[in-house]
């Protein structure tokens, strides 16, 4: 009987509910509005639907590990330039540029990339770009 009780008292603090399961998930972030094609807020052109304000310009470089490593790509690129616009609080990165990969003296291939970290207003505040 005891086994049974003790089996039972397990069982109970054992089960969880679906409710505990989604507070203890992480939450997954939400982004205002992302470049389809890449999965990330940032995008080669200017955003005219939305007003914002510009937070600054960001800037990233991403080599090659090797000379005999592709080119970074523009995902791999773009990643770099949303981190850095990310630690500055913007909510997209805009007007996304980069160039083709160049050997230097410290590096098999480096790519040059900037963009323009922007933060979304209000619909009814007025635009700055």
């Amino acid at each position: 009987m005891k086994v049974k009780a003790l089996f039972v008292a397990a069982l109970a603090t054992a089960v969880v509910t679906p409710a505990q399961i989604l507070a203890a998930a992480p939450e997954a972030k939400h982004y205002v509005v992302v470049n389809e094609e890449i999965g990330l807020p940032v995008f080669p052109y200017d955003i005219t639907d939305r007003p914002y304000t510009v937070i600054g310009e960001v800037k990233a470089g991403v080599r090659k590990a090797t000379i005999f490593s592709k080119a970074p790509s523009q995902e791999k690129i773009y990643r770099e330039l949303w981190e850095r616009g990310e630690k500055l609080g913007a909510d997209a990165v805009i007007k996304a540029q980069y160039g083709d990969a160049h050997v230097t003296a410290l590096s098999w291939g480096s790519s040059s990339a900037t963009g323009v970290a922007i933060k979304f207003l209000d619909p009814a505040a007025p635009a700055s770009n």
